[in-house]
């Protein structure tokens, strides 16, 4: 019998429709438009390099993830920041 990799029998919760877009939102800067996401420790797998403070962001931490908005989300265009790095960053 073959195995099953259902999300259901692991005792997880299925990922959500929507692609975790409900965790994004578009934030206006004195330097543009930003699509923001937010990302919570448990699904932060990998080490990132924080453009604010230039420290990593270690797996488990959670942060945001920041793009132009008119860019859609491209890989080039991506970067992951601390969440305080983020808020003062931006002008208030």
């Amino acid at each position: 019998m073959p195995r099953r990799n259902n999300r259901h029998s692991q005792g997880l919760e299925p990922r959500p429709l929507d692609g975790g877009l409900a965790n994004q939102r578009l934030e206006s800067a004195a330097d543009g438009d930003w699509q923001v996401r937010h990302i919570p420790g448990a699904q932060a797998t990998k080490v990132y390099r924080c453009p604010g403070c230039d420290h990593e962001i270690q797996p488990g931490t959670p942060h945001v993830v920041a793009w132009p908005a008119q860019d859609y989300g491209s890989v080039e265009e991506r970067r992951h920041w601390h969440k305080n790095c983020w808020a003062r960053r931006r002008p208030r």
